[in-house]
């Protein structure tokens, strides 16, 4: 007879396992095992209660392995099964109370462990499992005749860690809802500037190519029987080119300011979340990619410490362009007592660094924290040159007649 899916020692992390979470995280999903050095108990508690002896050895030898397998099996299994192997643990434990007292470590694990197969939206029925299950261990205590201290200290602990597990999971679970809508985001702003570039091209270039095809057309036809309106013909075909180069360089103007837009699209999007409120201008227009590219990893970084640090309410995030310089201002109103650079501040400092320009920071304890960031930079080019920001010619008298040759 073919065992249960559940029973079998498969050791590979289904799709929505407590594992499979850690590695789409990043994170090794041998992170966890850290947590069974709180099994050390089952070897320390006889050292509290009469010693080592044969019936205690004879029941660890028994029960310890078991114990590593539903362990393994909670984190590796889908959340649909783990809730059976946390089950098994604390039943584990309380089948062997009587004989085995060391064994409350694995009730406690059960307890924990449960939380695993709970979804974010799910906290009220595990809080309800957790006293059925504790008001069982009471029972079975009672039965027993354990005294009353263990009736307390057992329940006790296993609802103070079981709320302290569901706060990590719960913060876990934010945290990677907020890393997917940094990614939507991104991705949004890619694809709409995809869509953008394809309209203006489409627009600009069609329209324009198809014209400076036929005034050509027509100065050639022209180039014999009247030399001189051919030649304007050839003038009016150099304006249009001369418009859609500049018109082409705004369009990539745009593309190059692009990845700082949506930074600080997703920027606004993390602090929102964290309920810190962002007030920020737009990117000047014409930064070379470099500088772009640069200043969107510092306004990255900077998000991400005032959100995981700061405590603030308010972030302002202001550009200003002096001559020869571009300058950076983000500033918030949180706790402030910044004097010491972490990874963040040094990685910020090592891309400014990069670009040529300086970064310095305020920040008094309890007045917040102000980072400026000055990069030299040329001036900007205008969006538009004076020969291309005149109007395309109208069709001349010629090109009807062009049309009809």
């Amino acid at each position: 007879m073919k065992a249960p899916a559940w029973l079998r020692l498969r050791m590979v992390p289904a799709e929505d396992s407590s594992a499979a979470d850690s590695i789409r995280r990043g994170r090794s999903p041998r992170t966890d095992c850290v947590h069974l050095l709180w099994s050390l108990w089952v070897f320390i508690t006889p050292l509290l209660s009469g010693g080592y002896d044969l019936r205690w050895a004879g029941l660890t030898l028994l029960s310890y392995p078991i114990f590593l397998w539903l362990y393994a099996k909670t984190l590796i299994a889908p959340r649909r099964e783990a809730w059976r192997y946390a089950l098994g643990m604390a039943a584990m434990s309380l089948l062997l109370l009587r004989w085995y007292p060391a064994g409350l470590s694995y009730f406690i694990f059960g307890c924990v462990m449960l939380r695993v197969s709970v979804s974010r939206s799910s906290v009220r029925s595990y809080l309800l499992q957790l006293l059925a299950m504790n008001a069982i261990y009471v029972a079975v205590a009672m039965w027993i005749g354990y005294p009353p201290e263990m009736w307390v200290w057992v329940p006790v602990m296993t609802l103070i860690i079981g709320v302290i597990i569901n706060v990590e999971r719960a913060s876990e679970e934010k945290d990677a809802a907020l890393a997917l809508s940094h990614e939507e985001v991104r991705r949004l702003a890619a694809t709409a500037e995809r869509e953008r570039i394809g309209r203006d091209l489409h627009d600009l270039l069609g329209h324009t190519l198809s014209l400076i095809t036929l005034k050509l057309e027509l100065a050639r036809k022209l180039s014999e029987r009247d030399p001189a309106a051919s030649r304007h013909e050839l003038d009016d075909a150099e304006r249009v080119a001369r418009s859609a180069l500049a018109e082409v360089r705004s369009a990539v103007t745009g593309i190059r300011s692009t990845d700082l837009a949506a930074e600080l699209a997703s920027a606004r999007l993390m602090l929102e979340c964290s309920q810190v409120h962002l007030d920020y201008q737009p990117p000047p227009a014409g930064l070379p990619p470099d500088i772009a590219r640069g200043l969107s990893l510092v306004l990255r970084e900077a998000a991400t410490n005032i959100t995981r640090h700061a405590h603030a309410g308010r972030v302002q995030m202001l550009f200003a362009r002096e001559p020869g310089v571009l300058q950076l201002t983000i500033a918030d109103d949180g706790r402030g007592g910044v004097n010491v650079d972490g990874n963040g501040l040094a990685g910020m400092r090592t891309r400014v660094r990069e670009l040529g320009g300086t970064l310095s920071i305020e920040s008094p304890r309890g007045h917040g924290t102000r980072l400026l960031v000055r990069v030299p930079i040329d001036d900007l080019e205008p969006d538009v040159d004076d020969q291309a920001s005149e109007v395309p010619p109208r069709l001349s008298r010629f090109e009807g007649a062009a049309w009809q040759a």
